[in-house]
């Protein structure tokens, strides 16, 4: 008999978090799933690794039939550690979230979601990384799903370029998005990023903040666009960042 696809799933939110629960849900019918996460809030990892830190992998009570497991590192340690420890064979995708906020233009490089996705993806395999544009712990996930279905039984079916991974991210509105749009990233910046605080002895500290600039606000084919509009967004996204400019200057003279 032919086995039913293996679904490996992380996030950086940590294992506690609703939207991980709920995207192990969405994805049981669709094969196997074995779910390993952080212990703890990872955000802003990227694909970070625990290069000095010894990892443990702690073994969970199963989910609805999905296998738990949580790990002392980042999103991308979890996967890393899933190919080599934890699954008794290749996954046949990787799937990341769903995550507490964006990860749309710019925030995809700092994303450990994408992070996780992007491990997937170097390793070969088919990842996709879903975001929910709010960070209410306790979101309402229900309007993800129909769109985690359709994206994921499309993958499973067709697969994905090589070197390719989805970024894909939900707006949290009311009423819940009905469309899709496959899109590129924003080009956009983080301004003030640090406010300036001064602790009771005396010594200024800074805590990351900040707002997002979007530098193209009427350019309907990116992803903050397609979201503050309601529409969801979906960016294929190359795990190779090289670029086709011309830097020949380099070598003259």
């Amino acid at each position: 008999m032919e086995k039913r696809p293996l679904i490996l799933v992380s996030n950086d939110d940590g294992i506690e978090a609703i939207g991980v629960h709920e995207l192990v849900d969405c994805l049981l019918k669709f094969g196997d799933v074995v779910c390993v996460c952080p212990d703890g809030p990872r955000s802003g990892q990227s694909m970070a690794i625990s290069v000095n830190t010894p990892l443990r992998i702690e073994r969970l009570d199963d989910w609805h039939g999905a296998e738990m497991y949580k790990v002392n590192g980042t999103p991308v340690d979890c996967i890393k550690i899933s190919m080599h420890t934890i699954l008794g064979r290749r996954p046949d995708l990787v799937v990341s979230g769903i995550n507490h906020g964006s990860n749309a233009a710019i925030n995809v490089v700092y994303s450990g979601t994408m992070g996780a996705a992007f491990e997937g993806c170097a390793c070969g395999v088919p990842s996709i990384g879903f975001s929910l544009t709010t960070h209410n712990p306790k979101a309402d996930f229900s309007g993800c799903l129909p769109f985690v279905d359709k994206i994921v039984g499309s993958v499973l079916k067709n697969g994905l370029p090589e070197g390719v991974c989805l970024n894909v991210n939900i707006p949290a509105s009311n009423p819940a998005p009905t469309e899709m749009r496959i899109t590129k990233a924003c080009k956009g910046r983080w301004t003030d990023e640090y406010q300036e605080y001064t602790d009771p002895n005396g010594r200024k500290f800074y805590w990351l903040t900040g707002k997002f600039k979007n530098e193209e606000p009427d350019n309907e084919d990116t992803d903050e666009w397609c979201l503050s509009h309601g529409i969801v967004s979906v960016v294929a996204t190359a795990l190779d960042r090289t670029d086709s400019c011309d830097i020949t200057f380099l070598t003259e003279g």
